[in-house]
């Protein structure tokens, strides 16, 4: 019972601390708020809005179903524009994508004549003028497609109706932005965990704790709990308020379940924050060390590439990993609605992997917390 209550007042001390740290709290804000809509809204890897306009010389029903087939959010509404009005139009720069449908092209369908349709692309907006030509091929096959079956419906081969679950028209603002709170949480657990015991050391107050009747159990522990309470409200805070009223991300499943699951991954990543901060002696040595754990955690993790995409023993590694683990659960519970019992085991894995590197940063904390 002495322990709990020794442990509950250290850890108000810590909160306290942290509050004080303006440079702390700053990046904690920054961190969770505007990074995170500027991570969402500046890779934008999808088609948006695009200008597009229509030189129509055909008038036909197959014409006018593929510019009804251009939508919003790809496409702006398409505008009717002269033939010659075309070059104007693509030096000045007012459309990204001029569509021009040649005279009697809807006959020459019909007679399987193979007529040509031009899209014109103006590529100095390059991501968008890939993406969107691709878009453009598909969108005009599809309608030329169901226009020639609808003709001629003998011997036509099977459909293919795609379904795209969780994030139907693959908007990249609904991963980057969910994916940058996860990746925040690795990045700041550390950090703070580890600033903590290398601040303490170099204040000379650490000290003065291990003479006073508390445990490095007691004392570690509260500066887990203590910045866990603070990066947890900052994750709530930010999927509420960020992610899911500014940014209008959907959140499929228990924010409550979710989490639980960063408070038991925050243990794991402060545990490795204060690991490391009883190896570094100073905080630019603690820096150092959280460039080389943190960055790979976070880059092999899942959240930026696939673990498919990776060689298979480096794969095979990451797998293992409690970021992983993390990242997984994360988009599990977030992202598809997944329960209690879908997840429970990558809670108990990192839970673990926290506790392991818990007991290794406790046999070298006094060791380490009079060394010079």
């Amino acid at each position: 019972m002495r322990s709990l209550s020794t442990i509950f007042w250290l850890s108000l001390k810590e909160i306290r601390s942290f509050l004080g740290d303006w440079v702390l709290l700053g990046l904690v804000l920054y961190t969770f708020s505007l990074a995170i809509i500027a991570q969402a809204q500046s890779n934008s890897q999808e088609l948006r809005n695009a200008s597009l306009g229509v030189v129509d010389e055909d008038g036909s029903t197959l014409s006018h179903r593929i510019v009804a087939a251009f939508l919003p959010p790809y496409f702006k509404p398409p505008e009717p524009v002269a033939q010659g009005d075309v070059d104007r139009l693509m030096n000045t720069g007012r459309y990204t994508f001029i569509l021009d449908i040649p005279p009697h092209f809807q006959r020459d369908v019909a007679a399987e004549r193979s007529p040509t349709l031009q899209v014109l692309v103006d590529a100095t907006a390059m991501m968008q003028a890939g993406i969107g030509a691709g878009y453009a091929q598909q969108i005009i096959n599809t309608e030329v497609a169901d226009f020639v079956r609808h003709a001629r419906p003998p011997g036509q081969p099977a459909d293919l109706a795609v379904r795209i679950a969780f994030n139907p028209n693959i908007t990249t603002a609904w991963f980057t932005s969910v994916m940058g709170v996860i990746t925040n949480v690795t990045m700041l657990g550390i950090i703070l965990a580890g600033a903590a015991v290398v601040r303490e050391r170099e204040h000379g107050t650490m000290d003065h704790l291990l003479v006073m009747p508390v445990t490095p159990f007691e004392i570690a522990m509260a500066k887990i709990l203590g910045n866990t309470a603070v990066l947890a409200a900052a994750v709530a805070l930010s999927l509420s308020l960020v992610v899911r009223q500014l940014l209008q991300v959907p959140i499929e499943g228990s924010i409550t379940l979710f989490m639980a699951g960063v408070a038991i991954y925050l243990f794991f990543a402060m545990s490795i924050g204060i690991f490391l901060a009883t190896i570094a002696r100073t905080m630019p040595q603690l820096g150092l060390l959280f460039m080389l754990v943190a960055i790979p955690l976070n880059m092999l993790s899942g959240a930026n590439t696939p673990l498919e995409s990776m060689p298979p023993l480096l794969r095979s590694v990451m797998e293992n990993s409690p970021t992983t683990h993390f990242v997984s659960f994360a988009q599990g519970i977030l992202y598809r609605g997944a329960g209690l019992d879908l997840v429970w085991r990558e809670f108990v894995e990192v839970a673990v992997a926290g506790g392991i590197f818990f007991a290794l940063g406790l046999l070298r904390f006094r060791r380490a917390a009079f060394a010079n």
